[in-house]
């Protein structure tokens, strides 16, 4: 749906009630059984209704799946969840948890709409103030998922009404209420969550009651190893092939399957690991099981796990914490007391301490020590002061944070999918605030303006608030974490005045597998771009905001729209990518500008968020991940033990087939300098190109759907069955090695050919996906009949394969590699021949369409191919088969996310962000982090500091530089650096340039020494200098005085 600046929802999407029922919220109740979610005269059902129980919309969900799995969704499409409290912390939970698909969300709130829920409320409007928060709020919360059902109710909560939900959630609410609603959840068995938020500090409660089944602990895939041992002794040891560490530990369960000899092991009841090294484990008695003969597979079995909680009553008096900063350690147990102070507070004066008003901070601190009692602990009276101070306010990034972390407890109490928060968890972020803050803060600088940003403010203060509307910020993605971004920057108030404006660029179009988390965006808004939907839904929420959305890449090619003058004009840069090239770029920009960057990325429930900051930290590229795990060439192509093999085997034959030769071939038909560009190209590549090329327009050319039919069936038979007769052939099944081991042990499992028959699924699956995927390539007209295309495959008549001695098969890398030398050497009569038989190109009537890999699409066979082509290539092999779904996962390389994640980091970067505006320099002050909602773990550290490097007594880091801002010559610049620096240069280069070299002959040494620096680039690169670049990079290689090499910074040469 496009998205259109209302305070009312658009019309498409109204409310569907009873005429009579719209007037009716006041009072009401909202009907929301565990049944069906009738229309009531006290409820307004916003969306229509689930289907079946078990519908999921994986087209949808499909991300998500990847994180949670079908039986956790399908249990929380059970749950009907009460969200009481509609400020910005309770509508950020409610986003999430209808986002994620539960039956239905009910919202409750007594209140109407205040300036300062504005703050965060990104469902509120300026014109809704003086409203019912949840009547306002229920409709646009309702269109984030047409399947979750949502109701608003404005009745005080009873609990007949309590009782029909199995989730509820308090947010904004007293300690009286939380524990009266508390004790009777905890008696009922219904799951409890409180939450609040205050200013810079967080607080969450959970209750599961006194039993709750974790049915998964930790999210992780369960681990999988094959055996090369298996002691028989009381407490059997495993041992795993080549010593690879196992990644078991004590207390795991694991069964096994396809073992030899101590057959009793395979399919047993789940065996306790009771010790474990990093190679062996240990599994109890096996002392009366037969011998160990070879080979097995240990797979890690998830058993499920009990929790008892105690009620918020029992909890509140002996509390148990997750601590979620090992910095403040003793911050939990403050916090805990901070909140129940505050909760006196109100009692006694009907309201929170006005912001930094000093007799309330008193009063508020006096409180405390009542409550602390006579504890030998001394209190932390610094931290209580700035609680007091802050606690009128609410910040958007703090409820995101807060909001995140508990709308996952919701989705925990509906699935029992991982571990749960047990039981208090509290979360603060003072580091955000000015250095002397309560010398800097006080009432008047605080104090509301019946403004939308009064609830900021009351942290703040007006002038910092001043400093982020002039804010000017480059977004770069405008995905899951881009859509979080700019709603919390709308609510902060970011670029509202003067020069302020944020520019976010993304070139994706919007994929409805992305309506799941990317919660700007509607059903309507499929396949328009992301980056001017989002900045359009990102106005509604705060009209003031200055934005503007650009659908372009960003990398080389766009520096002359993201030049220097750009740059320069920037406050900072946030990065919302999904790929660490495009990452590296924006991180070598900022750095070459000196412009700090926020950067996050998530990962299922796990998530980071780091802070790059210009002299103070390293830059994201200064450290990197180790790279992926690649899988040996022929484990792919002979010797697969695992799906993933199959898999990616699978993908090889898709580019192999469908796109890489289709390409070649038509660059051949329409490129006139390809075929000298092929002949110039190194050892046997010219002549398989050429090959590739007559096989596309010369021996494999289609003239009719039943022609690609029969190429397929034919392609069936060469992969399953022919090649695996060739394999045996060279490696019978009772082969041995050298050394008397049976070849086909370990990680080699033992092929057996295939049988077609067009009335197995699969086998019809692999052809009708085959011969459509070719019909595309060549324009002939698909056909998805599978009767017909049956019929046609029976008849087509296959030759026969006799396997052939002498064919050479590689059994490790070191042998493939030998191979791919022997094969590469150039024969330039095949290569003459070969191209002499070409048709001109004008003589081809072929209409080629090569086919990029696509898997959200399940029309068009992409995803229908490469689930047969693994699955048949797996039972050759004997391997366990993979559904579509889980093809897709590995195949697509899906990267599984979820909202909860998205909105707890978003949070995290801009509480970072609050901290670059304030301008903080102490590397202390920042904190990167990285969490795991699953666990639940939360872990952060001070930024890494700039390696620095030294030359004579001056010491630099990657952000230095030497700046020249006068014109030179090539003499003059070398000798700038002798005289000014002591430093030779001995060579000069800028960007793949060698512009001088004490090897340069004298003549040309002598002609380039007069050019000016621009001129002389222009001469070496024979490029003209884009009008668009201010500035040169030159790179040096320097000796000292003593002749020795010496590292120095880069130069940056100003030419306007």
């Amino acid at each position: 749906m496009s998205t259109t600046a209302s305070a009312d929802p658009p019309p498409q999407k109204k409310a569907r009630v009873e005429p009579e029922s719209e007037q009716r919220f006041e009072g009401g109740v909202a009907n929301n059984s565990a049944g069906d979610l009738p229309h009531n005269s006290d409820s307004v059902e916003m969306m229509q209704q689930n289907g079946t129980d078990n519908d999921i919309d994986e087209g949808l969900y499909s991300r998500q799946l990847y994180v949670l799995g079908h039986q956790a969704m399908r249990r929380m499409a059970l749950s009907n969840i009460l969200i009481s409290g509609m400020k910005g912390l309770g509508v950020e939970i409610a986003k999430n948890v209808v986002l994620s698909g539960v039956k239905s969300v009910t919202i409750h709130d007594e209140g109407t709409v205040t300036w300062s829920d504005l703050s965060s409320q990104f469902f509120l409007r300026e014109g809704d103030v003086g409203s019912q928060r949840a009547v306002v709020t229920g409709p646009r919360l309702a269109e984030l998922n047409s399947y979750v059902p949502v109701t608003a109710s404005t009745s005080p909560l009873t609990h007949d009404f309590i009782s029909k939900f199995q989730v509820v959630v308090l947010t904004d609410s007293s300690l009286d209420t939380q524990i009266e609603i508390g004790e009777f959840c905890h008696q009922k068995g219904i799951c409890f969550i409180s939450a609040d938020t205050k200013g810079l500090f967080g607080q969450l409660f959970c209750d599961f009651g006194k039993e709750f089944t974790v049915y998964d602990t930790n999210g992780e895939q369960p681990i999988s190893n094959m055996i090369a041992a298996v002691t028989k002794e009381t407490e059997g040891v495993v041992t795993c092939i080549d010593e690879t560490r196992h990644g078991y530990e004590v207390g795991d369960y694991v069964t096994f399957s396809e073992i030899k000899g101590m057959v009793e092991l395979n399919k047993c009841e789940p065996r306790l690991v009771t010790s474990a090294g990093p190679y062996t484990f240990s599994i109890g008695d096996t002392s009366q099981f037969g011998d160990y003969v070879q080979g097995g597979i240990v797979t890690q079995v998830k058993m499920p796990k009990t929790v008892s909680f105690k009620s918020i009553r029992d909890s509140l008096s002996a509390p148990e914490y997750i601590l979620t900063d090992f910095a403040k350690f003793d911050r939990p147990a403050l916090l805990h007391l901070a909140f129940q102070t505050l909760h006196k507070f109100v009692g006694k004066n009907g309201r929170v301490p006005k912001p930094y008003a000093q007799d309330d901070i008193e009063q508020f601190i006096n409180l405390a020590k009542e409550l602390h009692g006579s504890s030998e602990e001394a209190l932390n009276e610094d931290v209580l002061r700035l609680f007091a101070g802050c606690a009128s306010g609410n910040v958007c990034p703090m409820q995101a944070v807060i909001g995140g972390i508990t709308a996952q407890e919701v989705l925990k109490a509906c699935s029992g999918k991982f571990m749960p928060v047990y039981q208090w968890l509290y979360f603060d972020a003072t580091e955000c605030l000015p250095e002397n803050t309560l010398s800097v803060l006080n009432a008047e600088k605080c104090q509301p303006r019946n403004s939308r940003y009064d609830g900021q403010a009351a942290v703040f203060g007006w002038e910092f608030q001043q400093k982020l509307a002039e804010s000017r910020y480059f977004l770069v993605g405008a995905g899951a974490i881009g859509c979080e971004m700019l709603k919390n920057w709308a609510m902060m108030g970011m670029a509202t005045e003067g020069n302020g404006k944020i520019i976010v660029t993304d070139m994706d179009v919007i994929e409805k597998s992305n309506l799941n988390r990317q919660f700007l965006f509607r059903p309507g808004d499929v396949q328009k771009p992301k980056s001017r939907i989002a900045a359009n839904a990102v106005r509604q929420m705060n009209p003031a905001i200055v934005i503007e959305s650009h659908e372009n890449r960003v990398g080389p090619e766009t520096e002359s729209t993201y030049d220097d003058n750009f740059f320069e004009s920037l406050t900072g840069i946030a990065n919302a990518l999904d790929n660490v090239e495009a990452r590296m770029y924006v991180d070598r920009r900022c750095v070459y500008y000196c412009k700090p960057l926020l950067e996050s990325g998530t990962l299922g429930t796990k998530g980071n968020v780091q802070v790059v900051i210009p002299h103070i930290t390293e830059s994201y590229s200064s450290s990197q991940d180790p790279p992926e795990k690649s899988i040996p060439i022929c484990t792919l192509k002979n010797f697969p033990n695992a799906i993933e093999h199959t898999l990616q085997w699978a993908r090889d034959q898709f580019e192999g087939i469908f796109l890489q030769p289709v390409e070649t071939a038509k660059q051949f038909m329409t490129d006139s300098k390809f075929l000298e560009r092929t002949l110039k190209l190194q050892g046997a590549q010219p002549l398989e190109t050429l090959d590739a090329v007559r096989s596309v327009v010369v021996d494999q050319v289609p003239g009719c759907f039943a022609d690609c039919i029969a190429w397929a069936r034919n392609l069936f038979q060469a992969n399953y069955i022919n090649q695996i007769k060739q394999l045996l052939f060279n490696f019978p099944p009772d082969q041995q090695t050298s050394t008397g081991t049976p070849f086909w042990s370990g990680p080699k499992r033992c092929p057996h050919p295939l049988v077609f028959d067009a009335d197995v699924e699969m086998h019809l699956d692999y052809i009708v996906a085959a011969a459509n995927l070719r019909a595309k390539n060549y324009g002939i007209p698909q056909n998805r009949n599978r009767s017909e295309i049956a019929a046609i495959a029976k008849g087509v008549r296959v030759p026969e394969f006799t396997p052939r001695s002498g064919v050479t098969i590689a059994v490790n890398e070191s042998e493939a590699a030998n191979h791919s030398r022997a094969d590469s050497s150039f024969d330039p009569e095949a290569v003459k021949k070969l191209k002499d038989s070409l048709p001109k190109p004008s003589e081809l009537g072929l209409k080629l369409q090569p086919i990029e890999f696509e898997k959200d699409d399940d029309t068009n066979f992409h995803m229908d191919f490469i689930v047969a082509a693994s699955n048949l290539r797996a039972e050759n092999y004997d391997i366990a088969p993979a559904d579509r779904h889980k093809s897709k996962l590995i195949a697509g390389k899906i990267i599984p996310a979820i909202a909860t994640t998205t909105s707890l980091i978003v949070g995290l970067v801009c509480l970072e962000l609050y901290k670059l505006i304030q301008g903080h320099k102490r590397i202390e002050s920042y904190k990167d982090g990285f969490i795991n909602l699953a666990l639940p773990f939360f872990g952060f550290s001070e930024p890494k500091p700039p390696v620095k490097n030294k030359f004579y007594d001056n010491t630099f880091t990657l952000w230095d530089r030497f700046e020249i801002n006068e014109e030179m010559t090539l003499k003059q610049f070398l000798d700038y650096f002798e005289e000014k620096h002591k430093l030779k240069i001995t060579m000069l280069s800028q960007g793949v340039s060698m512009l001088y070299s004490f090897f340069l002959n004298e003549q040309r040494k002598n002609e380039r020494l007069a050019l000016k620096m621009p001129e002389l680039v222009q001469t070496v690169s024979k490029k003209t200098i884009p009008p668009y670049v201010n500035a040169l990079v030159f790179e040096l290689c320097c000796s000292d005085e003593k002749d020795e090499d010496v590292e120095v910074p880069y130069v940056k040469y100003n030419i306007h």
